[in-house]
């Protein structure tokens, strides 16, 4: 899917940005920037898009994202309800690689930061020890100002060069272009209506129409993009779904499959098998086992 590109705002007091925003839900627009982003979800549960990785993300999760790696963040059917009364809290910070001077990169005590932004063009989703100190970090460094917001930064980048304990997002990593805009529209049309809609039958020929194009041209023009088919995508999204729907524990699979957009259960645990290496009760039984050693840690 080609991303849009985004300018970073940046004061012009200050060499990184930092937010810490309470909204209504994201905005859900795939981008990219040249700056990295460290993401902290304090508040808010959905599907993630990075890369060519679709995920599910909640509360307290904090990635790492790369130069130019393309991404986006969609809350849940519900926050989109006026009544609900939900919303999303995030810290972001967004930071070039040499924002604190080209020199720095060059000390051989740093040598441990381009390894690190190296790593990052895959995406990182940081775990253990270190995801609990960064929460910290960045919620001191949202509210720093002056020398403090730099000394903070470093810390962070200490944490993050230090760690093992994380895991990668995207098997690979591609360079994107700057899309024009109305590719741009297109594709965030396709997606939200997707994400919208996927509990609901959706042909190709409905699909290529809300691109406005025609079938034949949309399957070449989509495969391009993400470098999977539409049906694979919303493959993906809806058994992110159904990985929700398990981990939440409400609704038997033989119901479940059914809110995901399946009409039947030998179809949904084919997909599900497929895209995630195991049964829905092997899923279910690894996610308890690790919820069980991260309480005995």
């Amino acid at each position: 899917m080609k991303p849009h590109f985004l300018k970073v705002a940046v004061k012009p007091q200050n060499s990184f940005s930092i937010r810490h925003d309470i909204l209504p839900t994201f905005r859900g627009i795939w981008h990219y920037h040249p700056e990295l982003e460290l993401h902290y979800v304090i508040k808010g549960e959905g599907v993630r898009f990075i890369g060519d990785n679709i995920s599910n993300f909640s509360p307290g999760e904090i990635t790492l994202l790369g130069e130019a790696l393309p991404h986006c963040w969609r809350c849940k059917d519900e926050y989109f309800l006026p009544e609900s009364g939900l919303n999303v809290e995030v810290i972001v910070i967004h930071f070039l690689p040499d924002c604190l001077g080209r020199y720095l990169l060059n000390l051989p005590e740093a040598f441990m930061l381009p390894k690190l932004f190296e790593k990052a063009k895959s995406g990182m989703v940081i775990k253990g020890e270190a995801r609990t100190e960064l929460a910290k970090l960045m919620r001191q460094a949202a509210e720093a100002t002056n020398l403090d917001r730099i000394i903070i930064l470093l810390s962070i980048l200490k944490v993050l060069a230090e760690n093992e304990d994380f895991e990668p997002i995207t098997l690979s990593h591609s360079d994107f272009h700057q899309s024009n805009e109305s590719d741009t529209i297109r594709l965030n049309k396709v997606c939200s209506y997707t994400l919208a809609n996927y509990k609901q039958e959706i042909s190709l020929e409905k699909i290529a129409a809300i691109g406005n194009l025609s079938v034949t041209s949309f399957c070449r023009y989509f495969k391009l993009m993400t470098k999977k088919t539409y049906f694979d995508f919303l493959t993906e999204i809806r058994i992110s779904h159904a990985c929700r729907f398990l981990i939440e524990d409400k609704l038997p699979t033989e119901v479940l499959c059914f809110e995901c957009g399946y009409n039947n259960i030998s179809n949904f645990y084919r997909h599900f098998k497929r895209v995630t290496g195991m049964t829905p009760l092997e899923y279910k039984r690894r996610y308890i086992k690790g919820q069980k050693q991260a309480i005995s840690a």
